[in-house]
């Protein structure tokens, strides 16, 4: 098994180790009166497949490791000399260096080798296959100066000849030598007893009041490298015109301390001789961390870019587009904070993968149960970004027409001509067939005319010819078509179609306009002698009936002189007519108001 697998290992037993101490903790606090320090452990041997008794359960490897971890981390270093193979000591030292080894093989395991007992062998043999001797088994190799070096248990035997487990003499004669590289060297010598036999959580009492020295120590330089920072990097963004870096540099100010803390707190961590698992600990939370000041600082500046993006379409008139910038930030903020936590999950060795495959399914499953709700966002996306319609344009859906007041990412809502207000999904709004009055140039201006039965042909081409002129010389009116064209006998007229666009693309202006050429059309018809039409049965008693004769007059008089003047502009205006005639007309016609004619 690889070095990261057993890294992953020691940090979930370290875990677990937490667990049970806040948890013995936790019922202190409630008075059961058993403190986690002061309880018992199960011995190994009630664990072990076989192996003769021994009052410090030394009948196994397992057994005899156990049994010395125990009896240090309770500070019994008495009792923790029996798990080593004193016999290379003089009988009169024993006593007296037994306990002073055991402490310091303990604080070199801490340091540099963390003891899995899982690991070690639960048989009385010991392992078989491991290459060594028969009666040894290894714990772990320490990397020193001097080369790698070997923790061995031997199987010996007891004062009475049973055999049992102990570190090897091999394995005691270096400890002196280890303590010496990995010990607490002077700091040994400085500090009391107690700050070294006290701990929690495997970290001493002298570790935590470091750990605490070196968070207030990251606390406080982390707040001087942030205002240097700012102090360097002030003047540069004060010579930009732009206030995009002024922004940046406010939401750098944050995770730049986060990140000089961390880093602090990082360099810190190996002067406080922390023993493997908790090292492990907290250098994975200083991985965490780093990654969430990274994190914090790709959201605030996607805060400042979104801003940006939405002020630039604002600014262009891209008011619809707008709407898309808050459902991007979402989107990308959602994905930097899922990729933060599937990194910290790694780091604490956790399975990713599994995590990545159970997501997996999970939005699988999400997306078929949200199937509508996703269909409406992508038809809201569709409509935002293809702009077919904007809010306050005026149009055609299905069968009704409003206006729309809200693009949203689910629905649309659109004001009716009845004032009421009309939820539409997306999803079907997008799909409908829309048409948008808000998006003309020009509108379509075709009334047909009906004249009456009585009109003569040339007051006709009267009719005609002027209405052209009308429209030809109306600065509201495009000339480009203007068709004025005689289509046929009705059942109770003569028929005039007119075909023309008028420029203008809001409708209350429009209808000024058409009220003004339709007035403008009655006066021309008035002044033609006839009249209009309407549905009726008339008996003509002469032949003028229903016409003015001097005004009939007066209109065929105009068309001869037309005729003999070769001006009858039928059945077309020639460009040179169209060019004089144009805005010859006064708009709005002369007696409006003054503020109107502006």
């Amino acid at each position: 098994m690889g070095e990261d697998s057993d890294l992953q290992r020691v940090d979930r037993s370290h875990a677990c180790r937490v667990l049970a101490l806040v948890l013995a903790t936790a019922a202190m606090l409630y008075g059961n009166g058993v403190r986690a320090e002061e309880a018992p452990a199960e011995p190994a041997s009630a664990a072990t497949k076989s192996g003769p008794y021994d009052d410090f359960d030394r009948g196994t490897p397992r057994g005899a490791a156990h049994g010395f971890l125990v009896a240090c981390r309770e500070g019994d270093h008495q009792r923790a000399a029996n798990y080593l193979q004193l016999g290379s000591l003089q009988k009169s030292k024993r006593s007296r260096l037994g306990p002073l080894l055991a402490r310091e093989l303990k604080t070199v395991l801490d340091r540099e080798l963390w003891v899995e007992e899982d690991r070690l062998s639960d048989d009385p043999e010991g392992l078989q296959e491991d290459g060594l001797p028969p009666g040894r088994d290894l714990v772990g190799v320490i990397e020193s100066k001097s080369g790698p070096v070997q923790i061995l248990l031997d199987r010996v035997p007891r004062g009475d000849g049973v055999l049992i487990w102990k570190f090897a003499s091999a394995t005691v004669r270096q400890i002196p030598k280890l303590y010496d590289e990995f010990g607490y060297g002077r700091l040994g010598t400085l500090l009391p007893a107690i700050f070294f036999e006290t701990q929690a959580f495997e970290i001493q009492l002298w570790q935590w009041s470091g750990l605490l020295i070196a968070l207030f120590a990251a606390y406080l330089l982390s707040w001087l490298v942030a205002r240097g920072f700012v102090a360097l990097t002030r003047p540069v963004v004060a010579r930009s015109a732009s206030d995009i870096d002024d922004a940046i540099l406010r939401v750098t100010i944050g995770p730049v301390r986060l990140l000089a803390g961390t880093a602090i707190f990082y360099l810190a961590l190996s002067l406080l001789s922390l023993s493997v698992p908790a090292q492990r600990f907290f250098v994975n939370a200083m991985k965490v961390s780093a990654l969430v000041s990274a994190t914090w600082l790709i959201l605030r500046l996607v805060d400042v870019l979104s801003g940006v993006v939405e002020s630039g379409l604002k600014r262009r008139g891209e008011t619809g587009s707008t709407a898309l910038v808050p459902l991007g930030r979402k989107t990308v903020k959602t994905i930097v904070v899922g990729l933060t936590i599937l990194a910290s999950l790694d780091s604490f060795g956790f399975d990713v993968t599994a995590v990545i495959a159970g997501l997996g399914v999970g939005g699988l499953a999400a997306a078929l149960a949200a199937q509508k709700t996703i269909e409406n966002l992508f038809g809201g996306a569709t409509l935002i970004a293809d702009r077919p319609v904007e809010v306050g344009d005026f149009c055609r859906f299905g069968d009704k027409i409003g206006t729309v007041e809200e693009i949203g990412m689910r629905s649309t809502r659109v004001r009716t001509l009845d004032r009421t207000v009309i939820t539409i999904p997306n999803s079907e709004f997008s799909s409908m067939q829309l048409e948008n009055f808000g998006k003309r140039d020009k509108i379509k201006f075709s009334p047909k005319l009906g004249l009456l039965y009585a009109t003569t042909p040339d007051q006709l081409r009267y009719v005609l010819v002027e209405i052209r002129k009308l429209l030809y010389s109306h600065p509201k009116v495009s000339d480009d078509p203007a068709r004025v064209r005689f289509i046929g006998f009705g059942d109770s007229s003569l028929d005039v179609e007119i075909f023309a666009y008028v420029r203008a693309t809001d409708f209350s202006e429009y209808l000024g306009i058409t009220e003004d050429l339709n007035l403008r059309i009655m006066d021309i018809v008035a002044a033609s002698g006839t009249g209009f039409a309407f549905p009726s049965t008339t008996t003509y008693l002469a032949k003028d009936e229903g016409t003015d004769p001097e005004k009939s007059r007066r209109a065929e008089e105009a068309v001869r002189g037309w005729v003999e003047r070769e001006e009858l502009y039928l059945p077309g205006f020639p460009a040179q007519a169209i060019e004089s005639l144009a805005e010859s007309i006064e708009y709005p016609p002369r007696g409006a108001p003054p503020d109107v004619r502006k």
